[in-house]
């Protein structure tokens, strides 16, 4: 009776030894590869341990070479394992071009994409030992949030702050601050918790970003600030304090017009490597270019791509994503505040966000109307998850072009408030 041998996974040993050799002689090389190679794209086990080492060493800034990651393996006592040292200085041999180390990595990591994925299993007590500890922490600090803050008390109060791995989408219609409300939570998170962001704009400069957060920082007139009619010393002084506080933040900005989300997770990871990321924000979703590259594709189609793309980089990140999405032009015709259903181009924004929050300003919507100017601003939050759902009032600075809390008092302190949760609403 013949037996049937089991079916191996795509895999090439060779360009996986010859990757691992273009890494340990040229010092240069993992920057190349660090965001497109990960330690389980490798098929053969001696060859994820040798290349977790070499990820350990990088993200201390460490060089890597036989000596060191021989070091490292030895102090993990897995030397023995991969083959020892000898193992190491013969793979210095397989790379026949060690500038070629990100082609090694593509033909690898394709390998490993073609592979069907393994089931990962997580025990439940495992995670129930993790959720007490922070349940424990949570406890013993009652001033802190589970969550990263988003510089907004009564934001912060209703969210928990943005969870990890969580897709958050900002909507709105056209002028109604999607961009300042999004820029006000990475300069205020940044600089008063030291969190790093990293910003992906699609449709503004990196300048002009810059620009909008120092006016908001400083507190001064930004059509002023960017037409270089500031006058005042006092006003001077403001900004020499606004620039000092943005210069220490963590805050990282890719301006490039046109990014694939797979692009975009490439430099996060990166980030999430080397600066510790912790809130990625995409302003806006439906200017991302869909990695298919299809042009029989439906907006739809592309926008439910991009949608559920998003979400896998948080995951995979364990970061929150702060997506700024458009609104279609129902909510103009309605004149009213906006619903899950106005989101534009695809129902999957909403199945595949955990929170979905949107910005209504009377006084915009309804201006040809006589509505009265308040610059008042409801951040209607539609969709929560794991939590309430309710509504919370800012007040929108025009000449700053940043949002304030309504209690001034209180702004961006967190202060344990209780939420009221809607119960018409499953969580």
């Amino acid at each position: 009776m013949s037996t049937v041998s089991p079916k191996l996974p795509p895999q090439d040993i060779e360009m996986e030894r010859a990757l691992l050799g273009a890494l340990l002689i040229n010092q240069g090389a993992m920057y190349e590869v660090a965001d497109l190679v990960a330690v389980d794209s490798f098929y053969a086990g001696k060859h994820r341990t040798v290349y977790d080492a070499m990820l350990s060493l990088y993200t201390k800034g460490e060089p890597i070479d036989v000596v060191t990651v021989s070091g490292k393996l030895k102090e993990r006592k897995q030397l023995a394992d991969v083959g020892g040292a000898a193992y190491l200085a013969e793979l210095t041999n397989t790379a026949a071009s060690p500038g070629s180390a990100r082609h090694y990595a593509q033909a690898v990591q394709s390998k490993f994409s073609s592979t069907p994925m393994l089931q990962s299993f997580t025990a439940i007590k495992d995670e129930l030992a993790e959720a007490w500890e922070r349940l424990e922490h949570l406890q013993k600090h009652s001033g802190a949030m589970r969550g990263i803050p988003t510089g907004f008390r009564d934001l912060d109060n209703m969210l928990a702050g943005f969870q990890k791995s969580d897709l958050i989408i900002l909507a709105a219609r056209p002028s109604m601050g999607k961009t300042a409300l999004a820029l006000d939570i990475a300069r205020q998170t940044a600089t008063k918790h030291k969190t790093s962001v990293g910003i992906f704009s699609l449709e503004m400069s990196s300048q002009q970003l810059v620009d909008r957060m120092l006016a908001a920082q400083a507190g001064v007139n930004s059509w002023r600030l960017r037409t270089g009619k500031i006058k005042s010393d006092e006003e001077f002084e403001r900004l020499q304090e606004g620039m000092g506080a943005l210069s220490e933040a963590p805050i990282y900005i890719d301006d490039k017009p046109s990014s694939t989300v797979l692009s975009m997770r490439s430099v996060a990871r990166r980030l999430k490597m080397e600066k510790d990321l912790g809130l990625v924000i995409v302003d806006y979703l439906q200017l991302i270019t869909p990695s298919s590259g299809k042009a029989s594709e439906s907006l739809v189609q592309q926008v439910t791509e991009i949608s559920r793309a998003l979400k896998g980089m948080a995951r995979e990140l364990d970061v929150p994503v702060l997506a700024l999405s458009q609104l279609s032009r129902a909510v103009e015709q309605r004149r009213g505040r906006p619903r899950l259903s106005d989101l534009r181009d695809s129902g999957s924004i909403e199945q595949d966000a955990d929170v979905v929050m949107f910005i209504h300003r009377e006084d915009k919507m309804n201006s040809d109307m006589g509505a009265e100017k308040t610059n008042m601003a409801e951040i209607l939050i539609e969709k929560h998850r794991n939590g309430p759902v309710g509504k919370v009032d800012l007040r929108f600075d025009e000449e700053k072009t940043t949002f304030l809390s309504v209690d001034k008092s209180g702004f961006g302190d967190f202060q344990p408030e209780t939420a009221v949760v809607d119960s018409s609403e499953p969580f």
